[in-house]
């Protein structure tokens, strides 16, 4: 497996850096899913973490950036969020079989979202929605907790791929 991602510059500014920190967990993490099949993007092979599959990881982070950019930032629906679903245990997670293709189409279209909402906002404008205590914490600290949440799961979807066909490799 072999890439041709970059870090972010060495001398960049606060925000060139915290996006493009993001952006490049973003590119690992669709990266990992680069030429899986559907099968393996479905399969589980963590035993006690049947959601924890390429497929479901996509999901949940589709629905990550939506909860902490459109919903906690902005102050948006959180019932269009399955993440925010008590009935159903890791909601954003399951995928219902649905192709991978699709679901890296609906993540790149939430991370471009995502994007429009960082470039309109300053980083130190506050969350708006009043029903969340982490809705209150700016949008620099929202940024770096989107770096380490993407970064963290690039890392399980480099296991997964791993355990899935041996394919390896950081980028």
């Amino acid at each position: 497996m072999a890439s041709e991602l970059e870090r972010p510059p060495l001398q960049a500014d606060e925000r060139t850096a915290l996006t493009g920190w993001l952006d490049l967990q973003r590119q690992i993490l669709r990266w990992k899913c680069a030429g899986l099949s559907g099968e393996d993007a479905h399969r589980s092979v963590l035993p006690t973490s049947p959601a924890m599959t390429m497929a479901g990881l996509l999901s949940h982070m589709r629905w990550t950036e939506h909860m902490w950019l459109d919903v906690l930032f902005l102050g948006g629906d959180e019932k269009q969020n399955p993440a925010f679903d008590e009935s159903r245990e890791d909601a954003d997670w399951h995928t219902d079989g649905r192709p991978l293709a699709e679901l890296l189409a609906e993540y790149e279209a939430q991370c471009a979202r995502s994007d429009e909402i960082v470039r309109a906002a300053s980083l130190d404008d506050i969350g708006r929605h009043p029903d969340f205590r982490s809705g209150s914490a700016n949008l620099r600290w929202m940024l770096i907790h989107l770096v380490e949440e993407t970064g963290r799961h690039a890392g399980h979807a480099d296991i997964l791929r791993e355990l899935l066909d041996g394919t390896k490799g950081y980028y």
